[in-house]
This record gives C-alpha cells, sequence and structure tokens, in this order.
C-alpha cells in the first residue's frame, strides 16, 4: 500500500516538483492550492503525511496545523511544514503550534523524502517497514506475521489490514466508511457492514485464553484500537 501524501502548496512549480519527484519514489501525492480547501481534504480522507506551506489562499498553515491538532481525527497525522520563512523564531512557531519538522524553502527533492522517511520512522513505523507494537501485540510488516504475547496470530489478508490500520492510529475511532476507505481501498464497493464481519473475524482471531478485547466498539461512531476498554 502506497504511502498517502497530501501536498498543501499555493506555489505551481513547487507542487510540480514535489509531486514528479514523490511519484518517482512511489508516493500516491494529492495537491490542493488552498488553505481551505487542504483542510477540508486533511480531515475528509486522512493522509499519512501532510506537506503543508505557511501562506497559503484563504487559510494559512499555521492554522492549518492548528485545526488539525485539535481535531481527535487529525491530531496524529505527521506533518511537515514547507516555507520561505527562515529565522528561528518562526522555526519554533511553527514546531510548537505541532508541525513534526519544518523545510525552509529552497530546498532539494533528496532532502525532502529523507525527511519524510525520518518522520515516518518516528511517528508511523509500519510505513517505514518496521514492526509496530501495541500491549502485548506485535506486527511484522516486512514478514506479515503477528504475534499476541508468545503466541503466533493467523489472519485472513483483511483482517491483517484491519489490524495495521488499527495499530498505526492507537486510540483513534475510525467509522466503517474510513475503514472501508483505507482498508478496501476507493475503488472497491463493499457493504459498510461488510467491515463488521471482518471486526467479529479479527476478534476471534486475536483474543484467546481470556486474553483483553483492545478492539473497542463506540455507538454511532465505529471501531478503535484502545487498551482502555
Amino acid at each position: 500500500m502506497k504511502t498517502r501524501v497530501l501536498l498543501i502548496e499555493d506555489d505551481e512549480s513547487i507542487t510540480e516538483l514535489v509531486r514528479y519527484n514523490l511519484e518517482r519514489s512511489d508516493y500516491l501525492v494529492e495537491a490542493v492550492a488552498d488553505g481551505e480547501e487542504g483542510l477540508y481534504r486533511a480531515t475528509q480522507e486522512t493522509p499519512d503525511i501532510i506537506l503543508l506551506d505557511w501562506m497559503l489562499p484563504n487559510l494559512s498553515g499555521l492554522e492549518i496545523c492548528r485545526q488539525l491538532r485539535r481535531n481527535t481525527e487529525t491530531a496524529n497525522v505527521p506533518i511537515i511544514m514547507l516555507t520561505a520563512r527562515a529565522d528561528e523564531p518562526d522555526r519554533i512557531r511553527g514546531l510548537e503550534t505541532g508541525a513534526d519538522d519544518y523545510i525552509v524553502k529552497p530546498f532539494s527533492p533528496k532532502e525532502l523524502i529523507a525527511r519524510i522517511q525520518a518522520v515516518l520512522r518516528r511517528v508511523r513505523p509500519a510505513l517505514a517497514g518496521q514492526q509496530l507494537k501495541f500491549e502485548d501485540i506485535t506486527l511484522d510488516n516486512v514478514s506479515h506475521r503477528v504475534t499476541r504475547g508468545e503466541n503466533l496470530v493467523h489472519l485472513g489478508p483483511t483482517e491483517y489490514r484491519l489490524l495495521r490500520h488499527f495499530m498505526e492510529n492507537p486510540g483513534r475511532v475510525f467509522s466503517r466508511e474510513q475503514l472501508l476507505d483505507s482498508v478496501w481501498g476507493h475503488d472497491v464497493y463493499v457493504e459498510p457492514r461488510t467491515v463488521d464481519v471482518h471486526i467479529r473475524r479479527l476478534r476471534k482471531a486475536m483474543n484467546f485464553d481470556n486474553t483483553s478485547d483492545y478492539i473497542r466498539t463506540v455507538r454511532s461512531a465505529g471501531y478503535a484500537l484502545d487498551s482502555r476498554g
């Protein structure tokens, strides 16, 4: 599954430079040039990482970052700010607002890709090919092996993708529609209730020997991976 990048940038030349180099490196890029539209896209289809310009039409990158961090749906999405503001107070302000990294224009595509990979390793390790851990559950994204404690867990492909998605976003509640988009994909039509079937299968496979059920059902909202019960 390709890493989905939302680029919010109003400079067309920078947009084309970033899109070209990221797509060559096998990223999936969506680009918007307006601040309000960028905020809307980020909340409607949560990307894996956001590249965010500071100076934008209608809504500044700083305000977008602030609003995304206040929203429980997007609070953990990695954000890298791209800006011509090179002064130290501006860098500090951007980072304090919630950006995970801060790149000053002009920048090289190689540096940008390296920064993206570094942020993903730190914030979303599954996207960097590493292991995910939650409580006593370990998911190895390279070998596609899942263990709980000392026990190997056998999952079907869909249940594996569901678990990986939950472990990439612990504590976050996903609606059925959001899970369908993220796990099944936008181009596949599946009934929303199909999600419930695969959640039951995932629970059955993961919960044994009186182990805790970490998959929380949130009435009228969806599902989350949460140790609080």
